[in-house]
């Protein structure tokens, strides 16, 4: 019989837990963002009840369905951005973690609407510089991150990555590490702003990157299982 939703999201927290543990770092640090994307809301209201409370999506349209059904949890948008469907994610998510180009910034900033707290945000970071990858390159982060910090209706909060996969864990580290540091130089860039998020870490090298200080980790696969990508939007 295969392990149930509940027995896989506990074995996740355990491994954060572990990981925490080994960076010497609290377990509070490291927030647990489930990355519900194709998975039914029925998963995601069994983890809700079980406590669970921020659900990354990447997909618009499923997310909104998904939200209506269950308002009050934590809702972040991970995936790719489209200039043409920042509106209904200013509108309806409480974290954007993919922000690539300084106009879906202003967008979203203009979008969101006022009765609704600063929308918080993250920049994406292609620290592997892959040529397929998003993401603004470490020195453009420096450059860009000033203006965005400055839109009225966001709260710049850090970074987001998906580094390159690696085998080792010491290759994992590398990028994490790197992330690090970039993080450390946007903090001391924007000394007055609150920069204390580092969105790093999936199923697969998670514990580097509590290692190496990541405030978020997005896991998917180890919770809801593989996933079927079939008639979903791009």
């Amino acid at each position: 019989m295969p392990d149930s939703i509940i027995t896989r999201y506990e074995n996740v927290k355990n491994r954060i837990n572990q990981a925490c543990l080994n960076a010497e770092r609290p377990p509070e640090s490291v927030r647990l963002l489930a990355v519900s994307k194709t998975k039914p809301i029925e998963d995601i209201q069994e983890l809700a009840q079980h406590g669970q409370s921020a659900f990354g999506e990447n997909y618009l349209q499923e997310a909104l369905e998904k939200i209506a059904l269950l308002p009050n949890a934590e809702w972040h948008f991970i995936g790719p951005i489209q200039s043409n469907k920042t509106k209904p994610i200013a509108e309806n998510f409480q974290w954007v973690h993919s922000i690539d180009r300084l106009k879906i910034a202003q967008r979203l900033s203009a979008q969101r609407p006022e009765n609704l707290p600063p929308l918080q945000v993250l920049l994406e970071v292609n620290i592997s510089q892959e040529p397929s990858k998003a993401g603004f390159t470490p020195h453009e982060i420096l450059e860009i991150a000033p203006q965005i910090s400055e839109l009225p209706n966001l709260q710049l909060r850090g970074l987001m990555a998906i580094p390159q996969p690696a085998k080792t864990f010491e290759e994992q580290k590398k990028p994490f590490a790197a992330m690090r540091q970039l993080l450390q130089k946007l903090q001391e860039t924007l000394p007055n702003h609150s920069i204390d998020t580092l969105s790093m870490g999936m199923s697969g090298d998670l514990e580097a990157a509590i290692y190496e200080g990541a405030t978020i980790v997005r896991i998917g696969t180890d919770i809801f299982g593989a996933r079927d990508y079939s008639n979903k939007e791009s």
